[in-house]
């Protein structure tokens, strides 16, 4: 097989459609950022739009921007973005809370609809805060409800019509794994299961079409491959035909059907908006809108190729110039199965992650032993791959990892 240099890297990107994207990003030349599968870079447009919302929305406009500004608006005119790039309807997604909030809301919303049924099924080496928040709604449920989980191969024989839902990530958050939401949603709807998906390493990076596989719920961030900030509201889609059944338990005003008319009881919206609860944090809404104009002003597809194309060249790089020093691919080799990311275990992860951080190629670490590395095309190119992997393998060669300095374990990795 024909050795890659850096020149060929450097004519790929001559020669790529998306690279006028990249300067649409706040990125140094020198810093490669690998990373955005957990914290997206911030768009040029973020800041100016910030100010104008800080400075004329609010500073001028004040209390009167709710309908100038259309505040109140906000969580629907986004969620109906967001709807194009995961392939829903306008009215089906809700930007708001976090996206353990939101898998909160469903998974009661969902359970309500099997009301027979006190099975939530997981899949065994979850992204943590799914099984936590998927416990601790089974916890506030009497009746008996529990968590099962079940390892990633066994997924289909561990459906029954005993399960009232099944929960899933639709890529893993670890080895980029992908799910085939068409197969395994049709197969669980077979048995009277509602399904609901995280799509946090989906959306952004390839191509979702929740209403062609008939997704009953769907959850997701936008603060990773779609460049929304630190903190940015999440989404949460509900299907049509679950408007007006499916009640989520977090009742607040912003969910009632006429908030405005401050009636004493509560009565849901029936539709999407009854999926909202509280006043929503107009600021970071506004911002993460520019992060998202970005990926409706281009084709999936076409960075989906991209993505594919980046992480294979990772992956062969990789294994050219780091071979015999200890690194354990675990992400899918097939780049069909495969997401955005491509994750390699080693003894030492830790260190030689921090030590790359230390060279300018942010990725990051994910415990017990795995360096993550995360491929957002709209920014990242292939000479960037090229790059990383030669500070990589001088990295590897040298030992630097063992300096102390990056023995010490910070709370975030």
């Amino acid at each position: 097989m024909k050795r890659i240099s850096r020149a060929s890297c450097e004519q790929l990107d001559c020669d790529d459609p998306l690279v006028g994207f990249r300067r649409n990003f706040k990125l140094g030349e020198n810093l490669i950022y690998l990373d955005g599968n957990s914290l997206g870079p911030l768009p040029a447009a973020a800041a100016a739009r910030a100010l104008q919302v800080v400075e004329e929305e609010w500073g001028v406009d004040l209390i009167r921007s709710w309908n100038k500004n259309n505040w109140f608006q906000l969580p629907h005119i986004m969620g109906d973005k967001i709807a194009r790039l995961i392939g829903a309807e306008p009215g089906e997604v809700v930007m708001t809370d976090s996206t353990g909030i939101n898998l909160h809301k469903v998974l009661h919303a969902a359970l309500g609809l099997r009301p027979d049924r006190r099975i939530i099924l997981m899949e065994d080496g979850n992204f943590p805060t799914n099984n936590y928040v998927g416990q601790g709604v089974a916890a506030l449920r009497s009746g008996g409800y529990q968590v099962q989980f079940a390892d990633p191969e066994d997924l289909l024989d561990a459906l029954s019509e005993d399960v009232a839902v099944l929960c899933l990530t639709h890529v893993h958050y670890r080895t980029g794994r992908i799910h085939d939401m068409d197969k395994i949603t049709a197969a669980a709807q077979a048995l009277g299961i509602i399904v609901v998906w995280d799509l946090c390493h989906s959306a952004g990076a390839l191509p979702v079409n929740l209403n062609d596989c008939q997704v009953d719920f769907a959850v997701g961030c936008t603060y990773k491959y779609l460049n929304g900030g630190p903190g940015s509201p999440a989404y949460l889609f509900a299907a049509r035909r679950h408007h007006g059944h499916a009640l989520q338990p977090l009742a607040g005003w912003w969910g009632h059907d006429n908030p405005f008319a401050l009636e004493r009881d509560y009565r849901a919206a029936p539709g999407i908006k009854q999926m909202l609860t509280g006043t929503q944090p107009v600021l970071s809404l506004a911002v993460a809108e520019t992060g998202i104009d970005m990926f409706l002003a281009t084709d999936m597809n076409a960075v989906r190729r991209k993505s594919i194309a980046l992480c294979d060249l990772f992956v062969r790089l990789v294994e050219q110039h780091c071979a015999g020093q200890g690194l354990q691919l675990i992400s899918p080799r097939d780049s069909n199965m495969r997401g955005s990311q491509v994750s390699f275990d080693h003894d030492n992860g830790y260190a030689i992650m921090q030590a790359l951080i230390d060279a300018e190629v942010i990725g990051d670490f994910r415990a017990p032993a795995t360096l993550r590395f995360g491929f957002a095309p709209l920014y990242t190119r292939y000479v960037d791959v090229w790059d990383a992997v030669m500070r990589l393998q001088d990295i590897l060669q040298s030992e630097c990892w063992r300096e102390a300095r990056f023995q010490i374990r910070e709370t975030v990795t």
